[in-house]
């Protein structure tokens, strides 16, 4: 199965990573969108109160926490009349990416399709499965050869594109008619800025029915729970039947005490407002410096990232940083076109971003 993976993209980073973190002031890693910010104390003490856990967690999760997803997803995306049995947690939702194609049986002689500019585990799943990967933005552009999946990703990481309603809608539309299954990555869905994202189940897009559809969500940017790996997936009751069939047998359990962490932060506002506030201070001290040092930033209307360039190749702008001390993602991991483009992350403390923004200063 190696053989059938690319190299891991991290790796190429060594080097950049090695100069910037010679700065005399220590590096501002800007690379990986990885929370720095306490988790919040409401979820801290219902980890601890479901510590006592000695038994099995099913793998379907606890009604509990299937109910407060509903409630959420009707609450702050105005997602409603999702059912009891069209929600499933996830080990985390990179797990779920990496291994979806493979427990759909999407495989051999199946196409899935990713965006142009993608997370790189979108490939990665459909590489394990044995299926072809095709990028594409456009249905239209996909020619007559049957698809199998389609994945669906806004706020996008890396250029934190918002698609609007109606271009979802069309991809639904398009899908449904072919008998394809649209998975929507909306990680980011609580992290507009000069857009509000929509989710692939909103009415507004497919009409108040969630056939062939899967939408993906995370706790681990709105909530700071990436080292608690909670993520849940939602939609067409028949395919989370299937996934829940698959895992069951191969012990894909979301333990106890995270489930009852994740009901804690399902339920709790407060924290991801006060997140929000700490992001959106970063984000514009950030891209406030990279335009006065000369970048132009792109997209970038949601998610956790500024998409920026200098127009010229991106090795050169990750190099022209790492000598700042700062360190970025190339934006050729995510696809040939991000080949002028960076991705900067926002996760970063304050002091670490306001001393990026000195060391952009001209």
């Amino acid at each position: 199965m190696s053989s059938r993976l690319p190299d891991f993209p991290w790796d190429r980073l060594l080097p950049a990573r090695g100069q910037a973190a010679a700065h005399p002031d220590g590096i501002v890693d800007l690379s990986i969108g990885t929370p720095v910010d306490p988790v919040p104390e409401v979820i801290q003490r219902a980890l601890t109160a479901g510590a006592n856990a000695p038994g099995y967690p099913t793998t379907v999760g606890s009604l509990e926490l299937r109910r407060a997803a509903i409630d959420w997803m009707d609450r702050r995306l105005g997602v409603g009349g999702i059912a009891e049995d069209g929600v499933l947690p996830l080990i985390g939702s990179k797990e779920f990416v990496a291994w979806l194609p493979t427990l759909l049986e999407v495989g051999q002689g199946d196409r899935v399709v990713v965006p142009e500019l993608a997370y790189p585990t979108y490939e990665v799943g459909a590489r394990i499965s044995g299926a072809e990967i095709v990028r594409s933005d456009s249905t239209v552009a996909l020619g007559p050869a049957p698809v199998a999946l389609i994945w669906l990703n806004s706020p996008s990481n890396p250029t934190g594109r918002v698609l609007p309603a109606e271009h979802l809608r069309k991809v639904v539309a398009w899908a449904r008619e072919r008998g394809v299954i649209v998975v929507s990555d909306e990680c980011y869905v609580e992290l507009g800025w000069e857009a509000q994202p929509v989710s692939v189940l909103h009415p507004d897009v497919c009409g108040g029915s969630t056939d062939h559809l899967l939408a993906v969500h995370s706790l681990s940017k709105r909530s700071n729970l990436a080292g608690y790996r909670a993520g849940f997936v939602a939609g067409d009751p028949s395919l989370i039947g299937r996934l829940l069939e698959v895992r069951k047998h191969a012990g894909m359990m979301v333990p106890s005490p995270v489930q009852s962490a994740m009901v804690a932060a399902l339920e709790d506002d407060a924290h991801v407002s006060a997140q929000r506030e700490r992001y959106q201070r970063r984000r514009q001290i950030l891209k406030d410096a990279l335009l006065r040092a000369g970048l132009q930033v792109d997209h970038s209307e949601a998610g956790l990232y500024l998409w920026a360039t200098r127009t010229e190749p991106c090795g050169q702008t990750i190099s022209w940083l790492a000598e700042r001390g700062i360190l970025g993602a190339p934006g050729d991991f995510y696809g040939a076109s991000g080949s002028h483009h960076v991705r900067l992350a926002l996760t970063a403390s304050d002091e670490r971003m306001e001393a990026a923004a000195l060391r952009l200063t001209p």
